[in-house]
């Protein structure tokens, strides 16, 4: 962690004290992580705890464009500056800078000095590493000269040396400090001078001065003045000053500003208009997310073996309901945040919170979603990673603050648009985002910007025809769930409790069915249609599965009756009692075997038998006793009672039983009589190698400290802690490659769980992790250790 400088965070914490209890709230609600504490803090503690760089950087990406453009200009002049030298670099007026500056005094980055100049968090200039590529200035490289080498600069320069260092420091500050004096001094340099100044003015072009500043060069030339800061005789890169990089930018040039967002294209709209759009929206998707769920409640989905639901799964349960793909990833992602979905026995499962959640109106339920939906922290209709393979849904993967800065950047951009106005393509709130969201994340999938993200607001409702609804006002604000709960009881119809039976066998519900009349009509008909109107359809064999389910025809009649606006029809009547009466004339018991006999007085008796209970008799007919248990195992219980039964073949014959004697069927050749031979010479070892061979074990044990088998180095026993599919060769073969630098080829199972063989090199160990460079894609990766399967040579 950078340390903090105790005069900027007296700084800070002397401009805190002239708040008042609104700014200072003002600014406690922008930084609410940067201030908790389970004990209350003086406003030093508090200063303290605003410019950590953690929380700088948090701070960070909640701004917008021109925050972090200022920012980042600021962290090039370095501070205390005057508004208007920050003006002056950005090519703007102090007056646009105001609502800049007061954003980001809000996020305790910025704030005024008493004399009205600038300071700000000690952190915020760490947070880049070149800021607008210039590096550092003048007065941080000349610290460290010695006054002999500034006595050297000024005396080149023209100007009059002073007696001590400070003074020769100034000297050359104020002399550098002119643009006028400064842009002379570099049209007078050489050509050549000039042109290695423009190569090299930036951290991406160091320039080494080993052995070529010698007097006379143009290296010594740009050193003795000052446009080149470095050491003759040293491999550390010499640096060209910040100001001497703005000088060869020319006057014209300013750092980029962009205080006003990208204008798209409007349209006017009325809030009835959006609001309609926005209801429709809302109310088919919690239709479909009933649906979906419904799905997965009865047929759990199996996940992948690294995690997640697969391409295979999202394929059939969007067949089964009527789904496209995108709808079922964003409702599992959102059920899974929720807690309405959970991971057990290699499936994806109801949690009981499932079944209380069914039970609600239809509002309820879909506000459950979407307030988990915009706490997500990924996209969930992410469907292709970088290399275009698919994305399984629903994974127990770490957030990404780069998609929640996408989200909430959309829905801020949204908000930002002129009342009664929506945009006229909702591609055109892409560029939008990134300008409220400058470190959002776009998908890799995405052919216009956001474009994945955008999508999901429209299915939701939070966005519609390009403006931001009453849905999406709540989410941003986020004040009160009532709120959310409010517009959303609003803006979709409460769940339909009767439905339309008519003659043709069908049942039609428009709107949302309530969960009691969608789980009734789905146990006695089959669902056709689901939408803003839902249709089912009466057949035999859905009458007969509810029969099946223990339901008789009275019971269905009235339950039908109580749903029903009217009277049920009579074809429907009779398909229920016609299938009634041939419901079970046709009956099939469980059994492993049957025993019969002409004697039944035997059989009776035998049914009768206490010792025999055990069995599973039941009598079918007189002649025919029905036993559940295997037939070997009942033949020995009746044997064991004394009786004397026999078993039937398949075709009814009696079967024989014969002792099995087994018998070898690989008979092996004797072995020849040798003839007498001497003995074998023992075996003597000629060196100390082959005494150790020999009394080596077959096998290497594996290495355990409590036996007194110790690893061989700290790296094999974290590896073998993290790789537990690696064997200790493997483990070994590793670990030597990442001690000595080497090469190595990895057996590896992906997250889509494919498996590659990769070859590495430049192996970084960093638990439960493996950076390295890897060949096949010719680019730096990061690999999971329990993830390789086996280690290979390179």
């Amino acid at each position: 962690m950078t340390p903090i400088s105790n005069s900027r965070a007296s700084r800070l914490s002397a401009w805190l004290r002239t708040l008042d209890g609104e700014q200072l709230r003002r600014v406690l609600d922008a930084r609410p992580d940067s201030v908790r504490a389970p004990e209350p803090c003086t406003l030093g503690e508090l200063a303290d705890r605003l410019q950590r760089p953690g929380s700088v950087a948090r701070a960070l990406q909640r701004l917008p464009l021109p925050c972090l453009q200022t920012a980042e200009a600021l962290a090039a002049l370095g501070t205390p500056v005057s508004r208007t030298e920050l003006g002056e670099l950005l090519g703007t007026d102090t007056r646009a800078l105001d609502p800049v500056l007061r954003a980001l005094a809000d996020q305790a980055l910025v704030w005024p000095g008493t004399a009205g100049e600038l300071h700000m968090a000690a952190a915020l200039r760490t947070a880049w590493v070149s800021p607008l590529g210039l590096g550092p200035g003048l007065a941080e490289l000349l610290s460290s000269k010695t006054s002999e080498e500034l006595r050297t600069m000024v005396t080149t320069l023209g100007l009059t040396p002073g007696t001590r260092k400070q003074q020769r420091l100034d000297a050359v500050l104020d002399h550098h400090g002119n643009p006028g004096r400064l842009l002379r001094l570099l049209d007078s340099a050489p050509a050549r001078a000039r042109e290695l100044l423009e190569q090299h003015c930036g951290p991406e072009s160091p320039l080494i001065l080993y052995g070529s500043a010698a007097p006379g060069s143009t290296e010594r030339w740009l050193l003795d003045r000052a446009l080149l800061v470095g050491r003759p005789w040293s491999y550390e890169p010499a640096q060209v000053p910040a100001e001497v990089i703005r000088a060869l930018r020319g006057p014209d040039w300013h750092a980029p500003f962009a205080p006003v967002p990208p204008a798209p294209d409007l349209v006017r709209l009325t809030p009835a208009e959006v609001e309609h759009e926005a209801g429709t929206a809302a109310t088919a998707f919690a239709g479909q997310a009933t649906a979906v769920l419904a799905a997965c409640a009865a047929r759990p989905p199996a996940t992948l073996k690294s995690g997640g639901v697969g391409a295979r799964e999202l394929a059939r349960i969007g067949k089964s309901v009527q789904c496209e793909e995108p709808v079922v990833r964003l409702v599992l992602e959102c059920a899974y945040e929720a807690g309405l979905l959970a991971y057990e026995d290699k499936a994806l499962r109801a949690s009981p919170a499932y079944d209380a959640w069914a039970e609600r109106e239809p509002a309820d339920q879909f506000a459950t979603l979407l307030r988990a939906w915009w706490q997500l922290g990924r996209t969930p209709t992410a469907a292709r990673d970088e290399e275009g393979k698919a994305l399984p849904s629903a994974t127990r993967t770490p957030p990404c603050s780069g998609c929640l800065a996408a989200r909430h950047g959309l829905l801020a951009a949204a908000a930002d648009l002129p009342e009664s106005h929506g945009v006229r393509n909702p591609a055109d709130l892409g560029p939008l985002v990134a300008w409220q969201r400058p470190f959002a994340d776009e998908l890799p999938q995405d052919t216009q910007p956001f474009g994945t993200l955008i999508r999901e607001a429209e299915l939701l409702g939070v966005l519609a025809r390009g403006a931001l609804s009453p849905l999406g006002t709540a989410l941003l604000h986020d004040d009160d769930p009532a709120t959310l709960q409010h517009h959303a009881g609003r803006l979709l119809p409460g769940a339909i409790g009767k439905a339309r039976i008519g003659g043709d066998l069908t049942a039609v519900v428009t709107g949302a069915p309530s969960a009691r009349l969608a789980a009734l009509l789905d146990s006695l008909a089959d669902r056709e249609a689901r939408g803003t109107a839902s249709v089912w359809r009466f057949s035999p064999t859905s009458v007969r599965r509810a029969l099946d389910a223990g339901r008789t025809p009275s019971e269905i009649e009235s339950d039908l009756s109580a749903v029903a606006e009217g009277m049920l029809p009579q074809p429907l009547t009779y398909l229920i009692h016609d299938t009634a009466r041939r419901h079970g004339r046709i009956r099939i018991a469980p059994a492993a075997c049957v025993i019969h006999s002409d004697d039944t007085a035997l059989l009776a008796e035998i049914a009768a038998h206490r010792k025999l209970t055990r069995l599973g008799l039941r009598k079918l007919a007189p002649t025919v006793l029905l036993c559940r248990t295997a037939l070997p195992e009942a033949l020995g219980a009746l044997r064991a009672e004394g009786y004397a039964p026999v078993a039937e073949t398949e075709d009814g014959a009696v079967r024989v039983e014969r002792p099995e004697q087994p018998r070898t069927n690989h008979v092996l050749p004797r072995p020849r009589r040798a003839l007498a031979a001497p003995a074998p010479a023992p075996l003597i070892p000629t060196s100390e190698l082959a005494t150790r061979l020999l009394a080596a074990p077959d096998r290497l044990p594996h290495p355990d400290p409590d036996r007194g088998i110790p690893f061989a180095s700290d790296t094999e026993e974290i590896l073998a802690g993290y790789a537990k599919a690696l064997a200790l060769t493997d483990i070994r073969q590793l670990a030597h490659a990442i001690h000595e630098s080497e090469p190595i080829t990895i057996e590896y199972v992906a997250t889509s769980g494919n498996h590659t063989i990769r070859t590495v090199s430049e192996l970084d160990f960093d638990p439960p992790y493996l950076h390295a460079y890897c060949h096949l894609r010719e680019d730096e990766r990061v690999f999971t250790l329990s993830r390789i399967q086996a280690v290979l040579p390179a």
